[in-house]
């Protein structure tokens, strides 16, 4: 078992069992993100059709079969998809996930976090965010019966189930690190797991976690422990190992901060949203259908910008994978920063989202 070089004071005992309540329910007792080039060969060549029998960018018509709430707070709920007809769904494995066409025109992106082997049903799990873009209160609509354009599956969150990991979760992004885990404990690999959130009542999956061996397992609400620290979140990275995390954007960047400080070899993570713009220069969009000049600064995307006058242009990921956002270069040089175009289509083509500009300014066919 790896060492655990940090772990919960022995004064403060957690509640009895993980969702804080006075009874036990359950027998307690039992360096940097993969290079482009690695993410390219994942995307492209990891699903191409000739390998694995589907293309992740054909559309699935899928059909909601169960919906379950997940979460004491009644803000997450688990969705479960079949093929309308039945039969086997394409393949995937842990860190999948699926991109959903809903029927208001939003696109959003949910990690797979069921049972992979079960080629029947795919199982997502979705937090709903009133005042977020309307793509979680949406699918916290679908119920029974419903249906949904998908396509997928796609992994830019590769699992390697072998040798020692950390798995750390934030939130709702338990969903991908849950697969991961379970994996991990079939193939008899040594792996720890430390899971935060808000509060017992808003995390995900607890009665399924308070299952699993309690001496690899930290959960650490907030509001008990205080928001987590570096040594609370790498504390039990394995020497010569790998830490797999997911979460809000706050804990990804003190794990990719501190994460050099660790004895581990290897750091896969993924993003809820946008990553900050590192290295920008400011240059300029011009809007081809109405000659509008757009500056764009040195700490904002294109997309950033381009919606403050255009709210319907089309995103979803915001990470450079899925492709919603590209949109035709008419003039300019673009700057690509992506992982999804392939040579051909950069010559005319970019991702708004994370893509910038190699001169001064870019036309648009916008």
């Amino acid at each position: 078992m790896t060492t655990m070089t940090n772990v919960p004071d022995e004064n403060a005992a957690p509640p009895p069992d993980l969702r804080g309540r006075a009874h036990g329910d359950r027998v307690m007792s039992a360096i940097k993100l993969l290079a482009d080039n690695y993410f390219r060969f994942i995307e492209r060549h990891d699903y191409n059709p000739d390998h694995a029998g589907h293309n992740p960018d054909s559309a699935m018509t899928l059909t909601v079969t169960e919906r379950e709430v997940v979460a004491l707070d009644e803000n997450v709920a688990a969705l479960t998809f079949a093929a309308p007809g039945g039969g086997d769904l394409p393949a995937w494995q842990p860190g999948c996930h699926l991109d959903f066409h809903l029927p208001s025109g939003r696109r959003r992106q949910y990690s797979l976090c069921g049972d992979p082997a079960d080629r029947t049903r795919y199982r997502i799990a979705v937090r709903a965010i009133p005042d977020g873009g309307g793509g979680s209160v949406e699918m916290h609509g679908l119920r029974p019966g419903a249906t949904v354009t998908v396509r997928g599956p796609r992994n830019g969150f590769p699992f390697v189930g072998h040798g020692r990991a950390l798995f750390v979760a934030g939130g709702i992004g338990i969903t991908p690190i849950l697969a991961m885990v379970r994996a991990a404990r079939e193939a008899g690999m040594d792996w720890q797991f430390v899971y935060s959130g808000r509060s017992r009542e808003s995390m995900p999956f607890l009665s399924e976690i308070e299952s699993w061996d309690q001496s690899r397992v930290f959960v650490r609400p907030d509001d008990e422990f205080g928001l987590p620290s570096a040594q609370d979140l790498l504390g039990r990275a394995p020497v010569g190992g790998a830490v797999y995390c997911c979460g809000p954007a706050p804990m990804l960047e003190l794990v990719r901060s501190r994460f050099p400080d660790t004895s581990a070899s290897a750091l896969h993570f993924e993003r809820f949203g946008a990553p900050p713009v590192l290295d920008g220069e400011e240059f300029e969009i011009e809007l081809a259908s109405s000659g509008e000049v757009l500056a764009v600064p040195a700490d904002r995307s294109a997309l950033d910008v381009i919606r403050e006058r255009l709210p319907g242009v089309g995103y979803s990921c915001q990470q450079g994978f899925c492709g919603t956002c590209k949109v035709r270069v008419l003039a300019g040089a673009p700057d690509h920063r992506e992982t999804r175009l392939s040579e051909s289509e950069r010559a005319d083509e970019m991702l708004i989202c994370v893509s910038r500009s190699s001169g001064d300014r870019l036309v648009l066919d916008l």
